[in-house]
């Protein structure tokens, strides 16, 4: 089946097109909503309302662009509003006032993707949604000052901080790992 004749079998609610979508991209969202979970269950709800969500509003895709990232883009959006219920903080963290060194090129090199994913997930929660919306998702930080009610400085600077708590905590595991 095309994804074309999924995607109508998904509007005229058919049940095995519905599982067809399911089964071919759960996999896929479920690490979306793991990056902005705090733990495995509120990813797997975060997934869940997520695709009622899609399944809900699969008649306003117009069939222009790419699906996939059409119905990413509700995924990640279901994300931010189970955060937001939960009254999200950007509280600033307390800079040590040290800067980290600059790193070998080969310090990441040793890092796996599994070890990188742990690290952006120990991130605090402002920080990692920022650092998820802008640096993989690709959002502007604009558009995710709009999307979580803050200012686009805000967006930036939670930016900065992450990637200089993601290069220290490199630093500290390269240093381990010598």
């Amino acid at each position: 089946m095309t994804e074309t004749e999924i995607i109508k079998g998904c509007i005229r609610q058919e049940q095995s097109c519905q599982r067809m979508l399911f089964e071919q991209f759960a996999g896929k969202f479920m690490t979306v909503c793991l990056r902005y979970a705090n733990d495995a269950m509120e990813a797997e709800d975060m997934l869940q309302d997520g695709f009622v969500r899609i399944f809900n509003n699969m008649h306003q895709f117009k069939f222009e662009g790419s699906f996939e990232g059409w119905m990413r883009r509700i995924m990640v959006n279901v994300c931010l509003k189970q955060l937001q219920k939960k009254k999200l903080h950007f509280a600033e963290m307390k800079d040590t006032g040290s800067t980290a060194p600059a790193l070998d090129a080969s310090a990441y090199a040793h890092l796996g993707e599994e070890d990188l994913l742990k690290l952006i997930n120990a991130l605090p929660d402002g920080y990692r949604i920022v650092f998820n919306l802008n640096v993989i998702e690709g959002y502007s930080h604009e558009e995710i000052a709009k999307e979580l009610n803050i200012q686009p400085s805000t967006s930036r600077s939670q930016l900065v901080k992450a990637r200089k708590m993601l290069q220290q905590q490199i630093v500290a595991l390269q240093k381990i790992a010598v």
